[in-house]
């Protein structure tokens, strides 16, 4: 008891802080009248903004006891689960392998599924620069929008197909990686943040002024679709059937085209996957892993930060080139609105909540954050909402990660679990 004025003080303090926030945000509109736009005011939305923040503030701070040592009992056990959970990557797998055959898979979950899986392989490419190496970066969604670009441009101008363009897409991107890598050398924390925040907006407004070269605001269109091995999903006019389907004497139908997509960034993903989890065991990795933990250490041990880092922002961009690509040709159509600072703040949000360095961790919380809001999405404003309390309650049973357990890279000789 001797904790509640304290307790009552902290949730005062919150819900002062919810009423100078909820009255501009949502005390006033502006409805038309008969004269015109009038001034209307909601002060019963600011008052339950306030009453809720306050209930929730006071009610966290009783129950933060209870939690904690719930937490603490089950620590070790949840550690022991976590480390006897290997198979449910492979089980994983296994579902999104027969997701597009099984009886109630239709176009809007194959969709669904298909952008989850574009931001599962950005957060593991984040995870490399984030997870492993230790390197606050804000600006990521700029090496997606340069593979997205590289692609579009290079395929409009040159006519080159997309297996062609996916290479030279990661190429750039990891060059762009690369030169964000030599500015940022000597800093750290809050000021790497800052420079690649800038960075990141620096390549938005290239793209959103240099109308010539990347259309502008107006973006790109009529992107080229990628292939079967040379068997194109368009049409003819004539026959209306594809070359696709001739070949395979299939009927014409546009879901094999979104089953192929979905496939593609499967293949993708998985091989993001294998390379980030192969490369964690070679020398490379471990000295990411050991920048991550102590750069003093690491310059003692003779270890060169300047590399280990550049070849972490290379890459972990050259991963957000080959998205980037794929997203181009998904669309069909791409423009700087696509590739804003929030989409750097999802794909972190993605790589920290599930736990940083674990590779399944980061695809649950990809599930999660991306899923939810998208199942939402018929809620409209409500949709934010879910995505909202989905992080929250990350944040508070799991502040550490959906999976921040997990086993050494390399054990010693004999050393056993």
């Amino acid at each position: 008891m001797n904790r509640l004025p304290f307790l009552l003080k902290d949730a005062g303090l919150a819900a002062l802080i919810a009423f100078g926030l909820a009255l501009p945000l949502a005390g006033f509109r502006l409805p038309d009248g008969a004269s015109g736009t009038d001034l209307g005011f909601r002060l019963d939305w600011v008052a339950a903004a306030t009453a809720i923040v306050f209930a929730g503030r006071l009610v966290m701070g009783l129950s933060r006891p209870f939690f904690m040592a719930a937490s603490e009992g089950m620590a070790p056990k949840f550690a022991a689960v976590t480390r006897r959970l290997g198979w449910s990557g492979y089980l994983l797998a296994g579902v999104a392998l027969v997701l597009p055959m099984l009886p109630f898979a239709d176009r809007n979950l194959i969709d669904k599924a298909t952008l989850i899986l574009i931001y599962v392989m950005l957060g593991w490419g984040l995870n490399i620069v984030v997870g492993l190496a230790g390197l606050l970066d804000l600006g990521y969604v700029a090496f997606y929008a340069v593979g997205a670009y590289s692609y579009a441009l290079l395929s409009l101008n040159f006519g080159l197909s997309f297996w062609i363009c996916l290479p030279l897409a990661g190429l750039f991107a990891a060059l762009f990686g690369i030169l964000l890598g030599f500015p940022v050398l000597r800093l750290r924390g809050d000021y790497l943040a800052i420079v690649t925040l800038g960075f990141g907006e620096i390549i938005r407004v290239i793209l959103l002024n240099w109308q010539n070269f990347t259309g502008g605001p107006n973006g790109i269109s009529s992107i080229q679709r990628p292939s079967f091995f040379g068997l194109p999903f368009t049409a003819e006019p004539a026959e209306g059937i594809t070359a696709f389907h001739d070949f395979f004497s299939l009927d014409y139908s546009s879901f094999h085209r979104v089953v192929f997509l979905y496939y593609l960034i499967l293949l993708l993903a998985l091989a993001t996957n294998l390379f980030t989890i192969r490369i964690r065991k070679l020398p490379l990795g471990r000295a990411w892993e050991a920048l991550r933990e102590d750069e003093i250490a690491c310059k003692a041990l003779g270890i060169n930060p300047t590399m280990v880092k550049l070849s972490a922002f290379a890459l972990g961009a050259m991963f957000a080139g080959f998205a980037g690509s794929f997203f181009a040709t998904r669309q069909g159509f791409i423009s700087p609105d696509s590739f804003t600072f929030i989409e750097s703040a999802l794909i972190l949000a993605i790589a920290v909540l599930g736990g940083k360095g674990s590779q399944m961790g980061v695809a649950f919380a990809a599930i999660l954050l991306i899923g939810i809001p998208e199942w939402f999405r018929e809620l409209a404003q409500y949709r934010m909402l879910a995505f909202g309390c989905a992080m929250v309650m990350i944040m508070v049973w799991r502040p550490e990660g959906l999976m921040s357990k997990r086993d050494p890279t390399v054990r010693l000789k004999g050393n056993k679990p």
